[in-house]
């Protein structure tokens, strides 16, 4: 085979520079990106003259979501309360009910996830623990739609499961 490349006129040491600068597709795993990122002593980056970057606005998760999460948890309590004063026959009060339970969990373990695995620290790693919430907050979306379609929704499987 070698001889071969020889006849046309392309060995030598400039052939193997080219294929291998050409060869894009590796086998072996990159695991750079899984690594935390090292930071600076003190968390401080550049000197003390430089400007504050600010960081970028995001109502959501800034300081906001407490607001969010506080104004949520308040309405929760006389929709918690409605199925011992009216009974379990209302399915909207449920529903409310079961959404603003799924959205109080879900910004209660966002607010960890900014907390504890910071993107500037854990760089995938937040992404991934982030799209996992988000991933399971639909299924738990998902399971409120069924338990209050095929069956008469939460209150109602809390008292079946009461008087049991």
């Amino acid at each position: 085979m070698i001889s071969s490349w020889r006849c046309i006129g392309l060995s030598g040491p400039g052939l193997s520079r080219s294929l291998a600068a050409s060869r894009s597709l590796s086998l072996k795993p990159n695991f750079s990106k899984l690594k935390k990122i090292p930071q600076p002593p003190g968390f401080v980056v550049g000197t003390v003259n430089d400007a504050y970057v600010h960081p970028t606005p995001n109502h959501y998760e800034g300081g906001y979501h407490w607001t969010y999460d506080r104004a949520i948890a308040i309405a929760m309590v006389p929709m918690a309360l409605t199925p011992f004063v009216a009974g379990v026959e209302y399915p909207i009060i449920d529903t409310m009910f079961c959404c603003g339970l799924l959205f109080h969990c879900h910004s209660g373990f966002k607010s960890c996830i900014i907390d504890y695995i910071p993107r500037r620290v854990y760089g995938v790693w937040h992404g991934l623990a982030s799209k996992l919430l988000a991933l399971g907050t639909a299924v738990g979306l998902y399971g409120i739609y069924v338990l209050e379609t095929a069956n008469n929704g939460l209150f109602d499987l809390v008292k079946s499961v009461w008087y049991s």
